[in-house]
């Protein structure tokens, strides 16, 4: 067996009064420390300071479950397939941008994209129609990113395109202008 070149460490066999040592000197540092901090700082908001920050809360977006889309659906219901948040009129409060289409058994059914906001204590409603479901498009990538709501629009160029394969893609996107949503096309009827 070898030997260790360097000589036992005190630390590398510490006994109980080694340990209890050390928590007394780190206790005396902590409350040291205490005694030590200027009058002003504290741990708690004063009562303006708590209003301030009570008032400047971001206001939750407003849910889509629940709300009368206007879709009809012949009873079937609805069904928000996709949504996203985000500030889309510059007043500090976040709408939602709700992807919707009728639910359908099977198959791709059009489906519209409608702009939630919810007033001061009301329940959300639609305020923008972009997209309706009478156009027959189906909505593919989604996002709503800086103000700006996205999106990949499929659709059909005939009837005679079966319905589970649209030809044709457009790529919109909407922006908050004065007082409506103004749309800017990408591709126009492109073919897939």
């Amino acid at each position: 067996m070898q030997t260790p070149a360097l000589p036992d460490l005190a630390h590398t066999a510490a006994k109980p009064m080694h340990w209890l040592a050390t928590a007394a000197a780190m206790a005396g540092v902590v409350a040291l420390a205490g005694l030590l901090q200027p009058r002003t700082a504290t741990a708690t908001a004063t009562a303006p300071e708590q209003r301030t920050t009570a008032q400047h809360a971001p206001a939750p977006a407003p849910d889509p479950a629940g709300v009368e889309f206007p879709l009809e659906c012949g009873g079937a219901g609805t069904t928000v397939a996709k949504k996203a948040s985000g500030d889309l009129d510059g007043d500090g409060r976040p709408e939602t941008v709700a992807v919707v289409h009728c639910a359908a058994g099977s198959g791709t059914p059009p489906g519209g994209i409608y702009v939630l906001t919810r007033g001061s204590g009301a329940a959300p409603r639609v305020v923008a129609t972009l997209v309706d479901p009478a156009d027959r498009k189906t909505v593919g990538d989604f996002a709503v990113r800086d103000g700006v709501i996205s999106a990949t629009l499929l659709g059909y160029s005939s009837l005679n395109v079966p319905r589970c394969c649209p030809d044709q893609e457009e790529r919109a996107s909407w922006r908050w202008k004065g007082q409506a949503f103004v749309r800017t096309s990408g591709d126009l009827a492109r073919s897939v």
